[in-house]
């Protein structure tokens, strides 16, 4: 709570109660004053004598009571003995000879207006009540969403940051303007105000902008795109201000926000969610317009969907540059591996660039949790210092899944599921531009009841048309396999056939790696659009594309079961070994595939 403004759970209640007196006081005073303006009641024998001495000029009779009009202006009411009337017909001719005005009235209804009254007031009330206590539970929208981050206690440098070089240098002039401002100032220089990252997600875009913040040594406040997304209008707009108030109390910050795609996608469409969105990022554009050259404020922000965003912040003057994040290289890799590992006790075998070499295509946070999985792994062991295996098994675990070593299967589908990965593992040994062998396991991990793992040597950027014909071939290897030595085809093939039959449709279809051409062809994006027409092709072209497919994965297929049928002893043997040991390792397999062929 801040000094100096009333807590707002106070003010909430302190409304409600006063909302709550002022509705019962004025219940209470409409009773009240309904009964002071109402007839004194006297006794039915006054009534009676009143009568005889001729003081009433008219009664009024309804169901419970006489109302009685004196002839001095008077108003009395009295109550009759229950069926007096009726048993007293003379009563009713006695008055109209003394010439009294005699009226029958139904009901008065106003006293079920009044009571209908009351129990409108009471409804309001418990409505009231429930509305508030909603708003008291956190139902009401608040501002305080914005984090500001004390790196002094939590020091972040360009240190700590690894596999990024690139990226590092792009920001590292930020960071010299937050420490030298006057130096660009001097020459008309002008910084840029806001910095995308662009990159997938866990390749360290936060701790990037962290670090910036850390080498410069200014606060850092961060919020996230969905932070300002509420169904309250204005809301998300009044955050906005709010965090760019915030920065402007600091002589220099960095702002982040991370998750721009979620309050900044393209503007357009007529729901109220879309309207509510576009005053949000209507109100950070005006944002960072706003600032000075004098302000040292850097607005940095992340995203995974570039694609997605305003152009208006991505022109000069708000997002000026855009930095990439991309996933590391080896080199980077191993940095990465490296900065991690400062954190547990490694053993002298640990090899740092083979572990590198062996995770393509991993992010930042992938290896950071290959790590924590290995110090996991060796502190279950009761071992003192992380191994090469603990290594090699948490990467395992992370490629291939966790061993389900509580699925059984039976001593036939044992039997299948080694000859199938043996035909995998032939496959992949025999063509020249395959992925070297790294393990073979007929160990249920993951949804695979067993696993061909292939490491590549080099990181790959671009594939050839042999290298993907390959994958395809090595992927129809299970099958054959099955085929040739077991006489039978069975269920297990069948993502490797979606595999292969899909890479054989980008072969076509986006790749021009076929005799169709280097065109693209365009695959229906809905289900309204099956038909070849839809798809932006005939359907006699569609139909020669069907054919290409197929003819590109019936070509890997018969290569399969070339390969396989020249080394008959090679699959029997390595599909013994997986029988009796469930696992083998890149080592004993080069020495079972070294066995002579057919």
């Amino acid at each position: 709570m801040r000094k100096g403004k009333f807590p707002r759970s106070r003010l909430i209640w302190t409304g409600a109660i006063l909302i709550t007196l002022v509705l019962l006081v004025a219940v209470f005073v409409g009773l009240r004053s309904r009964a002071a303006d109402g007839p004194v009641t006297v006794a039915f024998s006054e009534f009676l004598a009143d009568v005889q001495a001729g003081r009433v000029a008219a009664v009024t009779v309804t169901v419970e009571r006489l109302l009685i009009e004196k002839r001095d202006g008077a108003r009395v009411e009295t109550v009759a003995p229950q069926g007096y009337v009726a048993a007293n017909p003379t009563f009713v001719t006695s008055l109209a000879e003394r010439g009294i005005r005699l009226d029958v009235v139904r009901p008065d209804s106003s006293n079920a207006g009044s009571y209908g009254a009351i129990a409108f007031g009471f409804l309001f009330l418990a409505v009231a009540g429930l509305v508030l206590f909603r708003m008291m539970t956190g139902r009401v929208p608040t501002l305080e969403r914005t984090r500001t981050v004390d790196l002094e206690q939590v020091p972040v440098t360009f240190a700590d940051v690894a596999g990024v070089d690139e990226a590092k240098d792009e920001v590292r002039e930020i960071v010299e303007f937050l420490k030298e401002p006057d130096r660009f100032a001097t020459i008309g220089g002008r910084i840029p105000r806001g910095i995308l990252l662009v990159g997938p997600p866990g390749t360290g875009k936060t701790l990037l902008a962290r670090s910036m913040a850390g080498e410069a040594g200014v606060p850092f406040i961060s919020s996230s795109g969905s932070d300002f997304v509420e169904m309250y209008a204005g809301v998300g707009a009044a955050r906005v201000r709010r965090l760019f108030r915030d920065a402007r109390r600091h002589t220099s910050c960095i702002v982040f926000i991370d998750e721009l795609d979620a309050v900044g996608r393209n503007r357009g469409g007529s729901s109220l969610s879309h309207e509510e969105r576009e005053q949000t990022l209507n109100q950070l554009l005006v944002e960072m317009d706003g600032f000075t050259q004098s302000e040292s404020i850097i607005v940095v922000a992340a995203t995974n969907r570039p694609d997605i965003l305003d152009p208006a912040l991505l022109r000069p003057g708000r997002f000026d540059r855009q930095v990439v994040v991309g996933t590391p290289d080896i080199r980077g890799r191993e940095q990465i591996l490296q900065v991690h590992a400062r954190k547990v006790a490694l053993g002298p075998d640990v090899d740092m660039r083979s572990i590198a070499r062996g995770t393509p295509g991993f992010s930042g946070a992938d290896l950071a949790n290959l790590v924590n999985e290995a110090a996991l792994i060796a502190a279950r062991a009761g071992r003192a210092a992380v191994s090469a295996s603990d290594l090699d098994a948490a990467r395992d675990k992370v490629l291939m899944g966790v061993e389900r070593k509580s699925v059984a299967m039976s001593a036939q589908e044992r039997i299948t599921c080694a000859y199938h990965e043996a035909g995998h593992a032939v496959v992949a040994a025999v063509l020249p531009e395959a992925d070297p062998l790294h393990k073979v396991t007929i160990i249920p991990r993951g949804r695979a009841l067993g696993v061909t793992m292939q490491l590549p040597e080099v990181d790959r950027y671009t594939h050839s048309r042999t290298y993907i014909e390959s994958q395809i071939a090595i992927l129809m290897g299970g099958r054959v396999a099955e085929e040739l030595f077991l006489r039978q085809a069975t269920s297990g093939a069948s993502n490797d056939i979606e595999r292969a039959t899909d890479l054989a449709r980008k072969m076509v279809c986006e790749l021009g790696m076929s005799p169709l051409g280097p065109l693209h062809f365009r695959r229906p994006s809905s289900a309204w659009e099956g038909d070849g027409r839809a798809a932006g092709f005939s359907e006699e072209t569609a139909r020669r594309v069907d054919d290409e497919i197929r003819a590109i994965v019936m070509r890997g297929y018969e290569t399969a079961r070339q390969a396989i049928d020249q080394r008959r002893p090679a699959v029997e043997a390595l599909a013994k070994e997986l029988l009796e040991f469930e696992s083998v390792d890149a080592s004993r397999l080069k020495e079972i595939l070294a066995a002579p062929t057919a």
